[in-house]
């Protein structure tokens, strides 16, 4: 099983775990992950990682819903730091171990600084990926705040 799965398994956390089809064509595989899981999509997160002020290496993770689109001012402030871009998908897969497409938040190789968007306040569960293309977790949103250490901040564009 993945790191997220014995993650949640070694905290004694409840979840339920979605296996699922991935077409290669797809544009974006937590859209995907929401019309394959007869799931509303506003409920299914995206797991990015950014890096900061220009460094590759100073790496943050942005939880958010798979309908929204990442603000880069708002990362960056909710992180702690002055600026944000996507980080390089090689240094983001070696860091936390996972492919692009399948990250989770969480069981990374490197746990990274996390923020969860806002909006998943309202959520009892939330879906997550489950660390590979085709698996996602659901679980409680106060038990992937606990696990990842995430602090809740707005993080889509309006």
């Amino acid at each position: 099983m993945t790191p997220a799965v014995k993650q949640l398994d070694a905290a004694k956390v409840g979840y339920q775990l979605h296996r699922f089809e991935v077409e290669a064509s797809d544009e974006g595989y937590g859209l995907a992950a929401a019309k394959a899981l007869g799931v509303e999509p506003a409920r299914v997160f995206k797991t990015l990682v950014v890096s900061f002020n220009g460094d590759a290496k100073a790496l943050g993770v942005c939880i958010l819903p798979v309908t929204g689109t990442l603000n880069l001012k708002r990362a960056a402030k909710a992180h702690g730091q002055k600026s944000a871009q996507m980080a390089d998908p090689a240094i983001a897969e070696k860091t936390t171990g996972y492919v692009v497409g399948g990250i989770s938040p969480l069981g990374q190789k490197k746990r990274l600084s996390t923020v969860l968007d806002a909006s998943a306040e309202t959520l009892e569960t939330l879906f997550v990926s489950g660390g590979k293309r085709g698996l996602d977790l659901e679980l409680a949103t106060d038990a992937l705040v606990q696990l990842t250490g995430a602090k809740l901040a707005p993080l889509l564009n309006d």
